[in-house]
C-alpha cells in the first residue's frame, strides 16, 4: 500500500497511530501479560510476566518497542494518541500493582508490601533494561535486569 493510500485508509497520521497501538497492546496482552496471569500467585506470576516482558522486548519489535517509542514521541504532546498511550500505561502499571495485591492476599508477599511501589520498581526496572540493551547494546543489561529484579522479588517476599 502506498504512503497515500495507507493515510487515505487510516484517514489520519493520528488514526494510523492510534491503530498501531491498539495492534500492539493487543498483542502485548496475548504473549506478556495473559500468560503471566495463568500463573500462581506471588513470585511465580511476577516472574512470569518479568521473563515474558524481556522475550517481548528482545524479539517482538526488531526495531524497538513501539511504546517506547511513542512514550518518547507524544510525552508533552496532548492529543487522542497520547491519552490512549497514557491509558495502556496506567492500565499496565495498575496490573502490576494487582499481581502484587494478589501475592499479598495469598500470604506469597509481605503484608505490609506497597503494591504500587513494586509496580513502579519493576517497571523502572524494565525501562532500565530497555533502554541498556536497545540504545546503548549494553551486553550485560539482562543480567543486571535480572539481578534487579531478584532483589525486588527478595524485598517482596513473606
Amino acid at each position: 500500500m502506498s504512503k497515500s493510500g495507507l493515510f487515505a485508509h487510516f484517514r489520519s497520521k493520528e488514526q494510523l497511530q492510534l491503530e498501531v497501538l491498539r495492534a500492539a497492546s493487543d498483542r502485548f496482552i496475548t504473549k506478556v501479560l495473559a500468560p503471566a496471569l495463568r500463573a500462581p500467585r506471588g513470585e511465580p506470576r511476577l516472574r512470569a510476566l518479568f521473563e515474558n516482558w524481556t522475550v517481548w522486548d528482545r524479539d517482538e519489535f526488531p526495531g524497538g518497542c513501539v511504546f517506547q517509542a511513542a512514550a518518547a514521541e507524544l510525552d508533552d504532546q496532548p492529543g487522542p494518541v497520547r491519552d490512549y498511550l497514557v491509558e495502556t500505561q496506567r492500565d499496565l502499571q495498575d496490573s502490576i500493582a494487582q499481581i502484587a495485591r494478589a501475592g499479598i492476599e495469598s500470604r506469597k508477599f509481605r503484608s505490609d508490601l506497597d503494591p504500587d511501589q513494586l509496580a513502579f520498581d519493576f517497571m523502572g526496572i524494565l525501562l532500565g533494561f530497555h533502554r541498556a540493551s536497545r540504545l546503548l547494546r549494553d551486553e550485560g543489561a539482562e543480567r543486571r535486569a535480572r539481578r534487579a529484579f531478584d532483589d525486588l522479588l527478595a524485598r517482596a517476599r513473606a
